[in-house]
């Protein structure tokens, strides 16, 4: 296994490897025909270390993208908790809807750039209903998925060298998203307590802010610990970004899959947050659409038009067979998101109980929770290691923090039944037994 998370050596080529499929030995041969040699400078060329432009410095590879590769690459049957998949199907409304759209005229076009009006309506509405601020389809751009249009908003409203504040930890994509959009990210801690609950350190949010914030990319339940902002939490926010003048960029992918009958508290309600709030949805995550690569940016009517000149000259326009389908899943959500959310929360109790006793954060909502391994000696990448031996696929989270990094092994349980995690317990033991 050649280091987990190591993109840049396999981004830029390994000067040892001799790869790309060519004998680099000259040709001794003598047949012209066979004459290698360009190809060879060619390989030589590759092999040379690329010079990466200024924007992508900090740009780090997230190991999900490894450790799934791994794990499909692999004979034994995996246990699949490394990637924020799901093995539950989207609702048979939605998979009906798409059949149809694959043959509708309108459904394959570049128009409307902004995304069709029927789920800019539907997203309006369900945001309105969320946070009791009004909103219409003129504040709603459709995105080829929530995190394109985190990206498009943080290059719409994110000068050079500004700081955003964002948890610690958080999912390693955004930290990339903010930096290539020439933003700094500055984290704060969730608190933790091994067993317990992530919670957020209020007196540290308030001493990020310096005179270069600007904004606040924050999520709950938050990716990787499924840790939920509770109400004081989002109250802190809101005084902050009000007193310093802070955009806040809410990713709301996953608000509500909620445990423990939580409901959705949003930042948007609060005196002050609606005219400074944003808000990113993705049908990814509440309606199982990975495939169909949809979300909607909701945001306050002066930020839309540098929002959608970002998203016309990004990625232009979202998936048109995909729309209407997205449209439907999030009208009747309330209806069928229950009984998803119960399953999500059996898994995570299960985990949970297996976990017993370990250092792990208990996921108050979302799709994953987390392992400390450093109180035996391993960090995420050794444990990862070690229980792929044992037929367990799990992302370590290097780079995904700074004090809740390399110590810490991230298991997804949205996408395995409690019957394939019996047993996971065992293996961890073993797992953390093992030499590094």
């Amino acid at each position: 296994m050649s280091g987990y998370g190591n993109d840049d050596e396999q981004a830029q080529g390994n000067p040892g490897s001799g790869g790309y499929g060519v004998d680099s030995r000259d040709n001794q041969g003598g047949d012209p025909s066979s004459d290698t040699s360009g190809i060879i400078d060619i390989q030589q060329s590759r092999n040379q270390a690329v010079r990466r432009p200024e924007r992508l410095k900090f740009i780090a590879g997230i190991g999900v993208d490894t450790m799934g590769s791994i794990a499909d690459a692999s004979p034994m049957d995996m246990l699949r908790l490394e990637n924020l998949d799901t093995d539950i199907l989207p609702d048979m409304a939605v998979i009906d809807r798409t059949r149809l759209a694959v043959m509708e005229d309108s459904a394959n076009s570049y128009l409307p750039f902004v995304g069709h009006v029927n789920l800019r309506d539907v997203a309006a509405s369900h945001v309105s209903e969320t946070t009791g601020v009004h909103y219409t389809r003129d504040n709603v751009v459709i995105s080829a998925g929530g995190l394109s249009g985190i990206l498009n908003t943080l290059l719409a409203t994110i000068e050079v060298g500004d700081e955003v504040i964002v948890t610690d930890p958080t999912y390693a994509g955004l930290l990339n998203r903010i930096r290539l959009a020439g933003g700094v990210p500055k984290t704060v801690n969730f608190d933790f307590s091994p067993g317990d609950e992530w919670h957020l350190d209020r007196a540290g949010l308030a001493a990020a802010v310096t005179h270069k914030t600007r904004a606040m990319l924050l999520m709950s339940p938050s990716m990787p610990t499924g840790a939920v902002l509770d109400y004081g939490d989002w109250e802190a926010v809101a005084a902050l970004c009000v007193k310093h003048d802070l955009l806040l960029i809410n990713d709301a992918a996953m608000e509500r899959l909620l445990f423990g009958r939580r409901q959705v508290i949003h930042p948007a309600q609060f005196p002050g947050m609606a005219d400074r709030t944003i808000t990113i949805g993705a049908a990814s995550k509440e309606l199982r659409m990975i495939g169909w690569r949809v979300g909607w940016i909701v945001a306050p009517e002066r930020f839309i038009p540098d929002i959608v000149a970002v998203s016309l000259a990004n990625v232009v326009v979202p998936v048109g067979i995909a729309q209407d389908a997205a449209a439907v899943g999030l009208a009747t959500s309330l209806d069928t998101l229950p009984a998803y959310v119960d399953e999500l929360e059996r898994r995570a109790d299960f985990i949970a109980e297996e976990l017993e006793g370990l250092p792990f954060g208990r996921a108050s909502g979302g799709w994953s929770m987390l392992l400390r391994v450093s109180d035996y000696g391993l960090n995420g990448s050794q444990m990862a290691q070690n229980l792929l031996q044992l037929g367990v696929c799990a992302t370590p989270m290097a780079g995904w923090g700074q004090t809740h990094g390399d110590s810490y092994i991230r298991f997804v349980f949205a996408n395995e039944s409690v019957e394939r995690l019996k047993g996971l317990r065992a293996k961890i033991n073993s797992a953390l037994e093992m030499r590094a």
